[in-house]
């Protein structure tokens, strides 16, 4: 059987999202003709059909399903190996973090320190996502990320824990339930949630929310309310309570890399992260204790 062209799953996997031939190639940028001579000349290679051609477009075969799953690996592994090869060869190293707007438990900082005294550290680029970050380890876009479990994936990668927060829920001042101690999820029947962009088609009912500022300032104006991470009341703008929500599930951070890294500025950066949590964790009791890697 003859190889894959790199180049003929990319038009493959494009077919197979748009499901239509004249979308696909108008997103890859090409004619249709040169699209479909090369879906069938993949067809040939792997001497399979992929794909059904119908009166309205395209379906995938059972054969066309399981390649855009392994397609879509294929194509991230490339796109990491070559991003990845390209630091790598940068006269000036630096190591790229992802991580969700005050998605860090309030660790940054001390983790930060805890790696720029280590004698090899490289500067640290920060990149924000509230949404990709894992997308963003797979492809190369990051060589690090903290994640968030259980709204983040972390299925392919490899992760330490740091620390498990409780949650809070976020009201304006003036909402009844600003009063109480405390809050259930029972009371919170009714109010507006935020959508988050992993999963956009969640629970909440208001609008996706990209970043902390954003989220508080809707909060602020009585269009909804949130449940956060513990550590989001340090950053309250004026207006805002937080109020405890026993019942809430806890959410966990943890620092995640790709499986296939061999960065030695990598492992100092995990490593860094895990001492910064065990010290913060000793600092302050509320926060739980770090336990095994994940798996």
């Amino acid at each position: 059987m003859d190889e894959v062209e790199t180049r003929e799953l990319r038009y493959f996997v494009a077919l197979a999202e748009e499901l239509h031939f004249g979308r696909a190639a108008r997103r890859l940028g090409i004619a249709q003709p040169p699209l479909s001579r090369a879906i069938r000349q993949l067809e040939r290679r792997l001497g399979v059909t992929l794909v059904e051609r119908t009166s309205r477009g395209a379906c995938l075969t059972a054969a066309g399903e399981v390649l855009l799953r392994d397609g879509r690996a294929a194509l991230e592994a490339v796109a990491a190996a070559t991003r990845r090869a390209q630091r790598a060869g940068l006269a000036d190293p630096r190591l790229i973090l992802a991580m969700k707007p005050g998605g860090d438990g309030g660790l940054l900082p001390d983790i930060l320190a805890e790696y720029e005294a280590q004698p090899h550290a490289v500067p640290v680029e920060i990149v924000f996502s509230a949404g990709e970050r894992p997308a963003m380890l797979r492809d190369g876009r990051a060589d690090v990320a903290l994640l968030l479990r259980p709204q983040d994936d972390l299925s392919g990668q490899d992760a330490e824990e740091l620390l498990t927060e409780q949650q809070v829920v976020l009201l304006p001042e003036r909402h009844p339930l600003a009063q109480r101690a405390s809050v259930s999820l029972a009371d919170l029947t009714g109010e507006t949630m935020p959508r988050w962009p992993a999963t956009p088609d969640g629970n909440g009912a208001g609008p996706v929310v990209r970043d902390i500022g954003q989220l508080m300032q809707l909060i602020t104006l009585g269009r909804m309310v949130a449940v956060v991470p513990e550590s989001v009341r340090g950053r309250l703008h004026s207006g805002l309570v937080g109020r405890p929500v026993p019942d809430a599930p806890t959410t966990t951070i943890f620092v995640a890399w790709h499986p296939a890294s061999t960065s030695r500025h990598v492992a100092a950066f995990a490593r860094a992260a895990t001492t910064a949590a065990r010290t913060a964790t000793s600092r302050n009791p509320r926060h739980a204790q770090p336990v095994k890697p994940a798996t």
